[in-house]
């Protein structure tokens, strides 16, 4: 454990507290010891409701907030921050915000408080400057394992589920979960976990974790970008750019086009596409897909100012359209996987930190 023997302006914990547990409670009564003033960052924020982002940031606020003691409560600022999938534009977003919260206290330098839990803490080295109380686990709670639970016996009675988690979740927690389960988001969320378990229960007998290569094609026409609604799980109802599997005999351009047409029913010369294709870029961040590890090849076409091709949903859309690009930075919590950070990387849809 690293901890710095002189009290700080501002300490600093970073989560995603998608379910907030005992653990974590801990680790943030040290970030409020060690600092009066504690910046909570909420990550994944602006997500779509998944099974592993069931929550929206303001949600998972209020769980903090009904496990602390009211004189706590105020010493605490949120500062929400979206997967960028980029770690420079992450941890640039994460210094600004802190910065803008801790406001006269900014010069200070925050004591940092989390633990290396795995691959996924690395982040916890990349704010030089700031000093680091690296904390040892805080007990064998996992928090995808409290979803899973959650999640998994919508079915069935929540209660037993419930009580399960009595040891390793504040009350207020439990409380809230209770109560959120009335919403029809746990019902939905709920079938789509059970789709994604069967999915993955389909390799489970694998020697090696499965990685995928799929396909996406970003099409620009007159200002508007096509997209299209997914029709079943994962992601269902939600919007999504063109695209799919790429096939074993086939190159990821040729994959590209063929998801295009059998999703949107889109039809133009081949020479149009060729001379229309302005970039190809891998998305690849292991967190990327709710699947599992999926890279992608997503290629960029830009039709220029033409008249909108005709476009209907087939084959897993549920719709197809020509969406204004000035529209999609509000509908950022509307994108299936990072389709909207693959839109962001090619239209600059956010601030670029």
């Amino acid at each position: 454990m690293t901890s710095s023997p002189k009290k700080h302006e501002v300490s600093v914990y970073i989560g995603r507290f998608q379910i907030f547990h005992n653990g974590q409670l801990a680790l943030l009564r040290r970030a409020l010891d060690a600092a009066p003033l504690c910046i909570v960052v909420l990550g994944s924020a602006w997500q779509a409701r998944t099974p592993k982002n069931p929550f929206t940031w303001q949600e998972r606020a209020e769980m903090i907030r009904l496990a602390l003691p009211e004189a706590d409560r105020g010493r605490i600022r949120f500062l929400p921050v979206r997967d960028y999938y980029n770690q420079d534009r992450w941890v640039s977003a994460v210094k600004q915000g802190v910065a803008e919260l801790a406001g006269e206290k900014a010069g200070a330098s925050p004591v940092l408080v989390g633990h290396f839990k795995d691959a996924t803490s690395e982040y916890l080295k990349h704010f030089p400057g700031w000093t680091l109380d690296a904390v040892e686990a805080q007990g064998r709670i996992d928090a995808s394992a409290l979803r899973d639970a959650y999640f998994g016996n919508a079915g069935t009675s929540l209660e037993p589920a419930l009580a399960a988690l009595v040891s390793q979740a504040p009350a207020s927690t439990v409380a809230f979960l209770r109560t959120w389960a009335a919403l029809p988001y746990f019902q939905e969320l709920a079938q789509e976990w059970e789709s994604l378990r069967q999915e993955k229960a389909k390799w489970a007998g694998s020697p090696y974790a499965p990685v995928f290569v799929t396909v996406d094609a970003v099409v620009k026409c007159s200002g508007r970008v096509l997209l299209i609604q997914r029709g079943r799980s994962p992601g269902k109802g939600l919007f999504a750019v063109p695209g799919g599997f790429i096939e074993p005999r086939e190159t990821v351009y040729q994959s590209t086009l063929r998801e295009l047409e059998e999703e949107t029913r889109m039809r133009l010369l081949e020479g149009d596409m060729k001379n229309a294709l302005k970039a190809v870029h891998v998305f690849d961040h292991p967190d990327r897909s709710l699947r599992g590890r999926v890279i992608t090849h997503a290629h960029f076409f830009d039709l220029g100012s033409r008249r909108l091709p005709e476009v209907q949903a087939a084959d897993d859309a549920a719709t197809a359209e020509w969406v204004p690009i000035e529209d999609l930075s509000g509908m950022e919590d509307r994108f299936h996987d990072d389709h909207f950070h693959m839109l962001d990387f090619f239209f600059s849809l956010t601030a670029r930190g």
